[in-house]
């Protein structure tokens, strides 16, 4: 597959909007529930392999929505995160769960190294390939870049009700975040907040870390819950709202000349 390719499958990744030339370059790591023939179901009962802990529902739409927007390309995992976690680094002991929350996987009980070599040589580390490769093409191209990650949450987690309803959340480099926390007054009825409800700390920012920080993009994670993304007209709102944060956002980082390296 090429990274100009829109809807070509793939094993690990697919590409939306490839040759889009606006400002963001936009990545879903928890796009699909999908596990593969060769993993079994991982030892999942149907109901916990489409549940939250297997992807982040409603995340794709409303990342593809904003690459159509902004016309900017979208790179999606086509795996699900119990298989490989796209946004976390090999060493990770998150990169392939044993447990995630109340879910136990036991498919990913006891891994050798070789079964963890492959899951990162076949799932990981091709989406982060593509992921380089299109930073490469677009700063060859002399486009401007911001990266941008679409996350979804659960309402409730450990059984405790989380009232944040968009995360804004980043690692050192604040620029972007802080031009769409600027403009959270767009939003009086949303509950928009910084790093929840998660931060670097909660070790979520890895994507941002390897492709914004190391290449010097102003980057961000958005959270949405995902109560909030229950319907297809639920989720064209919300990357309306999203809108109302990103596209002033984006303009003022131009306007700065911050969004390249």
């Amino acid at each position: 597959m090429t990274l100009s390719d829109s809807h070509a499958p793939c094993a690990a990744y697919e590409v939306f909007n490839g040759g889009g030339r606006g400002e963001a370059l936009i990545l879903c790591e928890h796009a699909s529930h999908h596990i593969p023939d060769r993993y079994g179901d991982l030892g999942l009962v149907g109901a916990d392999r489409q549940s939250h802990a297997a992807w982040d529902p409603g995340a794709l739409a409303v990342a593809k929505a904003l690459s159509d927007a902004l016309d900017s390309p979208l790179i999606a995992s086509c795996i699900s995160r119990l298989v490989y976690d796209c946004n976390r680094p090999p060493e990770a002991a998150s990169a392939m769960p044993e447990k995630s929350e109340l879910i136990e996987v036991p498919g990913n009980v006891a891994l050798t190294e070789a079964q963890r070599a492959e899951r990162i040589d076949t799932v990981y580390q091709p989406f982060i390939t593509a992921v380089d490769q299109m930073i490469d093409r677009r700063k060859a191209a002399g486009l401007q870049t911001a990266l941008i990650t679409i996350h979804s949450f659960t309402p409730v987690y450990y059984g405790t009700p989380r009232a944040v309803e968009i995360g804004i959340l980043h690692d050192s480099d604040t620029r972007l975040a802080d031009a769409m926390l600027a403009q959270a007054s767009a939003l009086p009825q949303r509950q928009v907040d910084r790093n929840e409800p998660y931060g670097p700390e909660d070790g979520v920012t890895h994507s941002l870390q390897i492709h914004g920080l190391e290449n010097g993009l102003p980057n961000v994670m958005i959270e949405v819950r995902n109560d909030l993304l229950r319907t297809p007209q639920q989720e064209t709102q919300m990357a309306d709202e999203l809108l109302a944060l990103l596209r002033p956002a984006l303009a003022a980082l131009k306007a700065e000349g911050g969004t390249s390296a």
